[in-house]
């Protein structure tokens, strides 16, 4: 039983040597140079301040206005159907996660009575324009920091301005396109 044990253990030995001289030997045979400058620059704020330009992309969304000459309500409907799951759109429609949509574009912003909008979107005050709109849909987590609003934001301009425009059809007034 010893002698077993003794197999054993000089095989788990010589394999270590084995494995430890490889490495030895790798490092004689190849020389690695560590470059002068990466291949690679990661771009970072100094400081701790806002990210660089992201060459030349718009810090916001593009303005509503032109955009609104081109959207297509049904198209806007589709997309919003990802708007369903916390919103109704139907006039007199009940509150869900999220309040009624239906006359929201030309209301006031917490135009739902009884609905519990967050404090920092009933500080932001004022009427939903679409300007307004166009800022919130893009990012409603800057628009508004604090906003109960789970969602990530539509970046794409036309889809943007599509749902602004599928949101314009639920009145019985609709506002005017914006010049």
């Amino acid at each position: 039983m010893s002698m077993e044990l003794n197999k054993i253990f000089g095989a788990v030995l010589l394999a270590g040597l084995i494995a430890m001289l490889t490495g030895f030997a790798s490092q004689v045979l190849v020389h690695s140079k560590t470059p002068e400058k990466n291949a690679f620059v990661v771009a970072t704020p100094a400081g701790g301040a806002a990210p660089a330009d992201k060459g030349g992309a718009p810090a916001g969304p593009a303005p509503i206005a032109p955009l609104m000459a081109s959207a297509d309500a049904g198209a806007g409907q589709g997309s919003a159907k990802a708007c369903a799951a916390c919103h109704s759109f139907d006039k007199g429609g009940a509150n869900k996660v999220g309040p009624n949509l239906y006359g929201i574009l030309g209301g006031p912003k917490g135009h739902m009575a009884g609905f519990g909008y967050s404090d920092a979107l009933v500080k932001t005050g004022g009427q939903w324009t679409y300007d307004e709109l166009n800022k919130f849909l893009y990012d409603p987590k800057a628009y508004a920091p604090g906003t109960k609003m789970t969602f990530a934001g539509i970046k794409k301009d036309a889809d943007r301005a599509n749902v602004i425009a599928y949101l314009r059809s639920l009145s019985d007034s609709p506002q005017p396109l914006p010049q």
